[in-house]
């Protein structure tokens, strides 16, 4: 594996990705707690329709993304980032623009089609750093991730309440246009010309398994798979849940999602950067699983705002470990000029896990009534986690080397 990355350019562009990210996800978390009230709400789909309305969008990205991560490997990483994000713009336009579940489900299918930003803007931040300083780096981007989805959920909630359910996504869809705007005018490309040269040299999946690693990356994709089907049956499930079981609206909602992010800031700005000076990846990644599977598993007792909050921190705080540091470990696992092709396999294990969760959630769901909505979900939930929990304790990293960087989660 490579010691060093791409030169960095005379004027980083840490700074710009920082804040790609954070719009990236600020759209993502207007969404939020908007979508399944919607759904279920103005366009009266089933629970069966909602599964795939929540879940279709990565199972898109499931395809798509190693595609993009491939293809950014080869022409470069700024193109890649301009149409990826341009499609989500298009993805939430049709979101506010439908009358029908189908129309819903064409928006996600534009949108994840299109998905490739997140693992894209990765790869960037590998192009242009070291392993010695790529951990800070990278926990910075962690905080742009808190940032976005902390003030996301609030805007998310206050546009539905204000005017109306539609109005977040066209709100979105600007964010987007916005953005991508950005990328094309200010971002310099990152990927240097030897490793787009290496990259069409060598071209296939299998070199990221190359030099006897197959059996840890194997590893850590079971566990970002597991790990992100459990967390996605709770965030597929959340807001009907908060509306069912305390009478809370989309403004309500969002409120409680800002707190997660603000959590999130804390966690992987703050106390994950610290953490990762020694190389405790692997610890802190299963610390991360068994608080998120103990925190599913109490969510079905919460019946006052107090114990939702905390059971919302454990989730939080869960989170904030387990999925960076599998993203890191992943990371540092394969060469330089792989790096978008691993990070879109990654991308696409937690796609899948995504499209798993909500199929899963709603599935199992419509087994407890009202009072109870999603018991039975959530302990299920608690279970794949606890797979995570099994498959993170294969993996063994190096020791002795860099620290690897804490790559936020997707």
């Amino acid at each position: 594996m490579e010691n060093s990355a791409a030169p960095t350019p005379a004027r980083s562009p840490l700074g710009l990705i920082f804040l790609t990210l954070f719009i990236d996800m600020l759209g993502f978390g207007i969404v939020i707690p908007v979508l399944p009230l919607y759904a279920e709400g103005t366009i009266k789909a089933l629970p069966a329709q909602l599964a795939w309305i929540v879940g279709i969008y990565s199972l898109l990205q499931l395809v798509c993304a190693p595609l993009f991560g491939k293809l950014s490997d080869r022409i470069g990483r700024k193109p890649v980032l301009v149409v990826s994000i341009l499609g989500t713009a298009v993805g939430f336009v049709v979101l506010g623009a439908a009358t029908t579940v189908w129309m819903l489900i064409l928006g996600r299918i534009i949108d994840g089609a299109s998905g490739g930003n997140i693992s894209t803007a990765m790869a960037c931040i590998a192009d242009v750093t070291t392993k010695e300083n790529r951990s800070r780096n990278m926990g910075l981007v962690g905080a742009a991730f808190g940032l976005g989805f902390m003030l996301g959920p609030a805007i998310g909630g206050v546009l539905s309440k204000q005017f109306n359910l539609a109005t977040p996504f066209y709100f979105a869809a600007g964010l987007a246009l916005l953005n991508a705007l950005l990328v094309w005018l200010r971002l310099p490309e990152t990927l240097t010309a030897e490793s787009r040269a290496r990259a069409k040299e060598r071209a296939t999946v299998g070199e990221v398994f190359h030099g006897g690693r197959a059996g840890m990356i194997t590893a850590i994709l079971a566990s970002q798979l597991a790990a992100v089907t459990g967390f996605s049956i709770m965030t597929a499930l959340f807001a009907l849940y908060c509306e069912k079981r305390f009478g809370y609206d989309t403004a309500q909602v969002g409120y409680i999602l800002a707190y997660v992010g603000l959590l999130g800031v804390l966690f992987q700005g703050g106390l994950l950067r610290r953490l990762l000076k020694k190389p405790i990846e692997k610890e802190l990644a299963v610390i991360g699983a068994v608080v998120l599977a103990l925190s599913m598993a109490a969510l079905p007792f919460t019946h006052t705002l107090g114990v939702l909050l905390v059971v919302c921190f454990g989730i939080s705080l869960g989170n904030s470990f387990v999925t960076p540091t599998l993203n890191g470990l992943a990371s540092r696992s394969t060469d330089a000029h792989c790096q978008g092709r691993l990070l879109g396999l990654m991308q696409s294990a937690g796609s899948l896990g995504r499209f798993l969760g909500p199929m899963v959630g709603f599935g199992l769901a419509s087994l407890d009534g009202a009072a109870d909505y999603a018991r039975t979900s959530f302990f299920v939930s608690a279970a794949i986690l606890a797979l995570a929990i099994f498959f993170i304790l294969l993996v063994r990293p190096e020791r002795g080397g860099p620290v690897a960087e804490a790559i936020p989660g997707t």
